[in-house]
């Protein structure tokens, strides 16, 4: 069977149903996964789930299924925890890694009890995203954990919940997972694509995103057969489908030695473009400040908002013509303007 770098490669491999179902689904999938050595088989046991009348998992049962997984297959297991309880039986089961999930990350203070409770134990730590996309708080439930003595751990972006999420279940939002890595750069990074996508079609084309943002794995939902899974069957893979993905995936180069001296000339050129921006950003808020002057000796509005109309108009259109994203103008612009207003506010108040 044809494999990529990936398997070859120090990325992580994290993979398994959604949830434990019954020892054989457990076993069967695990069966089909155990070619990949290094990875960590998954498998939800407690399901925080939005309707009680839902399936919310087999519980503290399943971590017999699990360690029957490591017995069996010699592979690492994994499942989610989202309290004190769990972790406890998760540690007496043996468990090799745990994860937090997303609305748990949500809450500081169930991060802080699951902190506590793991305070001097040495065990691999994946820790989802937020529901909603802020990034002190994601970087927050980490520090947590740093603080209670853990050091092996991983963040997951899985994506964020929003009021429109296009064609995603939960929406990317790649610059939440980029600052993250900014400010956390001794913290790996991998990527939850089954999330994000919630349809298995979209899984590959998310995880190649990762893999060309230099994510350090992925974290992807796999059943023995998906169409049947209690929960998320819309958004697994079959153990074959894996294969396939991995197959695929382009992992690029970290070496830049070959394209050093081009890729510096480029990049100097980036460097010298953004300062003539940054400059003309100075000189266009000393436009507002003096403009702002103006509107106060003349009692006008701060906000005009047919100019501002036309502005957007304008500019989104001068962007088509130059063959520019128009939306990617339209919210530079809007960032812009909502500073512009912002100091003609300050202004007016000083005076």
């Amino acid at each position: 069977m044809e494999q990529s770098r990936f398997v070859s490669t120090d990325k992580l491999l994290v993979a398994g149903p959604c949830s434990a179902e019954s020892l054989e689904q457990v076993l069967l999938t695990a069966k089909s996964l155990d070619c990949y050595s290094d990875m960590f088989f998954r498998a939800g046991l407690w399901k925080p789930r939005t309707m009680p009348s839902a399936f919310e998992g087999v519980g503290s049962k399943g971590l017999m299924w699990l360690r029957e997984v490591k017995h069996r297959y010699g592979l690492k297991v994994c499942t989610e925890v989202a309290s004190p309880n769990h972790v406890e039986q998760c540690l007496d089961a043996e468990m090799d890694a745990l994860w937090i999930g997303a609305r748990t990350t949500t809450n500081p203070f169930s991060v802080q009890d699951i902190a506590d409770a793991l305070s001097g134990v040495d065990i691999p730590v994946f820790v989802k995203n937020p529901l909603n996309p802020d990034v002190k708080l994601w970087i927050g439930a980490v520090e947590r954990l740093y603080r209670s003595g853990c050091r092996n751990i991983c963040a997951v972006h899985r994506g964020f919940s929003l009021a429109d999420n296009g064609i995603y279940r939960n929406s990317p939002l790649w610059q939440v997972a980029i600052e993250f890595r900014r400010l956390m750069p001794q913290t790996k990074l991998i990527c939850d694509p089954s999330h994000i996508a919630g349809r298995s079609e979209l899984v590959f084309d998310i995880s190649q995103t990762a893999m060309n943002l230099c994510f350090d794995g992925l974290m992807i939902e796999v059943h023995s057969d998906p169409g049947q899974a209690k929960t998320d069957a819309r958004q697994q893979l079959s153990p074959l489908q894996l294969h396939e993905l991995l197959s695929r995936l382009q992992l690029p180069l970290s070496d830049e030695s070959q394209s050093a001296g081009e890729l510096e000339l480029l990049r100097g050129k980036i460097d010298q473009t953004d300062s003539e921006i940054v400059n003309l950003l100075a000189q266009r808020m000393e436009i507002v400040r003096q403009l702002s002057e103006v509107k106060h000796r003349n009692n006008m509005s701060v906000l005009q908002i047919d100019r501002w109309k036309d502005i957007l108009q304008s500019r989104m259109q001068q962007a088509d013509k130059l063959h520019l994203n128009s939306d990617f103008v339209k919210d530079i612009f809007e960032q812009i303007h909502r500073e512009s207003v912002a100091l003609q506010d300050k202004i007016a108040k000083s005076n």
